[in-house]
């Protein structure tokens, strides 16, 4: 029988009553699941914690919720999240054992999880004003595709020879205590900062950002970051998928009793590079916000506008080795 993934997006099909993943009718109002998985709310008291939606209301970490069916969470979902949790829990070498794809979608869960709530505070918000629901079509485009690949959770779905994302994963010198999220949900970034490791996943761009971010990466190595370190190489990703300026294009091929997706080339038709052109200006304001734990201000950061502050980098484009960096973690 042929594959057929479920395509919320089709109808704007956001309602409490069907399962986020699978699109099934539930049996109860009880079938949900925490967007913030409970073993990494626990881990940081995060569950009466402030969370800023994008409407600029405020929810705690543990009203963002999805609905779930029960059978999906217990056959799917909650396997892969003992899992990760295993693996956090363990830390860095742990976690970079783990299969790429799963860190893909154990994020890109947690991503979704807020895009679904963010489209349902939209929904009600425009049907209060009395308008029809109205998202931009690259939008739903981008957030459609995460929502199918997604779907190799539960689907025969079969990649084929191609990444949808890049992963970046780095040992950290954190402090114990500190819980660094951050998400943009219109490019698709994340990264999160905790334990010992610092991860930074970008959702929709076919491995783009790492090919973009290769020469950076040789120096980096395996060397352990210092926060600040992690933070501006963070900075330099989410700029760059800002930057990337191509909307991903695939096609599914049903074989079977398997479905394969294929990647269309991203130049296209297109000579225009993949990514537009980087002004230390913007980077700059990105940094700030990235850096703002340590105060740096952006007149400190462009002072020279060619060279911006850098901690990962001495002015001869060598890594600072963290331990040297004489700032708190």
């Amino acid at each position: 029988m042929p594959v057929t993934p479920y395509e919320p997006f089709k109808g704007a099909n956001f309602s409490n009553k069907y399962c986020f993943l699978t699109g099934a009718t539930l049996n109860s109002p009880e079938e949900t699941i925490q967007v913030f998985p409970q073993w990494l709310m626990s881990m940081y008291e995060l569950e009466e914690k402030p969370f800023k939606m994008l409407d600029e209301s405020m929810a705690t970490y543990k009203d963002i919720k999805m609905p779930c069916s029960a059978a999906v969470n217990e056959a799917y979902l909650e396997p892969l999240e003992n899992e990760i949790a295993q693996a956090f829990n363990s830390g860095y070498d742990a976690l970079k054992a783990v299969d790429e794809l799963k860190l893909f979608q154990w994020a890109g869960k947690l991503l979704y999880g807020i895009i679904f709530n963010e489209i349902q505070a939209g929904i009600r918000q425009q049907h209060a004003a009395g308008e029809e629901f109205n998202i931009s079509q690259s939008i739903i485009h981008k957030f459609s595709n995460l929502h199918l690949m997604l779907q190799t959770l539960n689907l025969p779905i079969i990649l084929d020879d191609f990444t949808p994302y890049s992963v970046f994963l780095f040992r950290v010198d954190n402090n114990d205590q500190e819980f660094g999220y951050r998400d943009e949900i219109n490019t698709l970034t994340f990264s999160l900062r905790i334990k010992d490791f610092g991860l930074i996943i970008c959702f929709q761009d076919n491995g783009s950002n790492k090919q973009y971010h290769k020469e950076i990466l040789n120096k980096i190595g395996n060397n352990t970051l210092h926060p600040i370190q992690f933070e501006e190489f963070s900075g330099r990703v989410f700029y760059s998928a800002y930057l990337f300026n191509r909307l991903p294009e695939y096609t599914l091929l049903p074989v079977n009793e398997e479905l394969y997706i294929e990647a269309e080339p991203l130049r296209g038709m297109s000579s225009k590079p993949l990514f537009d052109d980087w002004l230390n200006k913007i980077y700059g304001q990105v940094l700030e916000n990235f850096w703002k734990n340590w105060g740096f201000l952006l007149l400190e950061i462009i002072k020279n506008p060619e060279e911006p502050m850098s901690f990962l980098f001495d002015a001869d484009g060598n890594f600072i080795n963290a331990a040297t960096i004489a700032l708190p973690r």
